[in-house]
């Protein structure tokens, strides 16, 4: 018999949530054929089989959240007898003998009572898209011809009516480990948040003159460099305390995550060694990371290895926020939204496009005063976009 484990499939996961089973008690499975749909705090990936042989049990229920080390289901191998448990590798891309689809749309899928399998998709490769799984949801919703009207006059039924009951959103998945990570941060880490308004006017103006030059940059790109210039000269906030060695341990590498909302909840993928990458590379990179974020398409390397988080919030209207770090990094920086404000220059009353930044900071590793000459220090970059260029030659 073999024992189908739950394993760490993510940096440090304890447990995740069983979403799906693709097989049967009872039904033939073959080696690396995907058996189970799990979801973590990061990612949602699929468990291949370690062997060739028969489901003889499946142990834990859809929708149970269980820890690493559980075993989810058992398969009576080939061979017989009791073989050595092996941990499978969990893929993001399904195996090519079943039809291509990310895991989202495979959710998508089920969520319409449709059975990818049977679709022909239309993306690359012939993957099913969510489109197409959207497509036939359509037309399988599309209203049943009207039926001539009865003869005799029928009365309507009864619908009960109940006031006042109230909805529930369950509890669970992605939403119950974004909490408990979250609740994690705020217990173990001492966060303060500074506050500082930054003059994007000139940053602005560049921007629109290499968007006429046919170069497209969005803000973001240039937040995620002034940030990693910045964290270099101050390497503290690029840094994960490490309780039990009792040490600091700076970074190597500036890797910034990208707090992302997708459909499922907060997700962070990781753009890493930004110090390498010009600005345009960081726009393009970012992108594709959105993209895979929102289509529940990113690797385990893209979600793990972060050293600083950004938040760029701006675009959905805000002005300020006490944001709480991302465990175990030092740092969390959240940009707000632009805005049109009168600001003083060279003695005159001007009009500025104005944006917050809200920097939330571990006082266990960092004072106050480093954090207010690193924020100092990421104004100074963004407020004079042509110093940011020089510095980076």
């Amino acid at each position: 018999m073999l024992e189908v484990k739950l394993h760490d499939i993510g940096e440090g996961m304890t447990e995740g949530d069983i979403l799906h089973y693709f097989v049967k008690h009872g039904e033939r499975v073959e080696r690396d054929q995907p058996l189970i749909e799990v979801q973590t705090d990061k990612m949602t990936a699929e468990l291949p089989s370690p062997g060739a042989g028969v489901v003889k049990e499946i142990l834990i229920e859809p929708g149970t959240t269980v820890s690493v080390g559980t075993t989810l289901l058992v398969i009576e191998t080939d061979e017989g007898g009791a073989v050595p448990i092996k941990e499978s590798t969990p893929k993001t891309r399904p195996a090519s003998a079943r039809v291509l689809a990310t895991p989202f749309t495979r959710k998508l899928a089920r969520e319409n009572r449709i059975d990818i399998e049977q679709l022909k998709g239309t993306g690359p490769a012939g993957r099913v898209t969510d489109e197409d799984v959207l497509g036939l949801a359509a037309k399988q919703e599309q209203p049943e011809p009207v039926k001539e009207a009865p003869a005799a006059e029928e009365k309507p039924a009864a619908v009960p009516v109940t006031k006042g009951q109230k909805k529930t959103i369950p509890f669970k998945g992605r939403r119950k480990q974004i909490a408990k990570r979250m609740v994690h941060s705020l217990k173990t880490i001492p966060h303060v948040t500074h506050f500082e308004e930054v003059d994007m006017t000139e940053l602005m103006t560049f921007r629109n003159e290499l968007k006429e030059a046919g170069r497209s940059i969005s803000a973001a790109a240039f937040f995620i460099k002034a940030a990693a210039m910045a964290l270099k000269d101050f390497p503290v906030f690029n840094a994960k305390l490490d309780e039990e060695r009792e040490v600091i341990v700076l970074e190597s590498e500036y890797n910034i995550g990208l707090a992302v909302d997708s459909p499922d909840g907060l997700i962070v993928p990781v753009l890493h060694q930004v110090e390498t990458k010009s600005i345009l590379e960081i726009h393009k990179e970012m992108k594709e990371l959105n993209e895979k974020a929102r289509e529940n398409r990113l690797s385990r390397s893209e979600l793990t290895g972060g050293t600083f988080t950004i938040s760029n919030v701006g675009p959905l209207g805000s002005i300020g926020a006490t944001p709480v770090i991302n465990h175990p990094e030092t740092g969390l920086m959240a940009f707000h939204a632009t805005k049109e404000k009168p600001v003083v220059r060279n003695g005159e009353i001007v009009i500025g496009l104005m944006m917050n930044v809200s920097m939330s900071f571990d006082h266990r590793v960092a004072d106050g005063a480093a954090a207010v000459a690193f924020t100092n220090r990421f104004k100074e970059l963004i407020e004079h976009p042509k110093l940011l260029i020089v510095e980076l030659v």
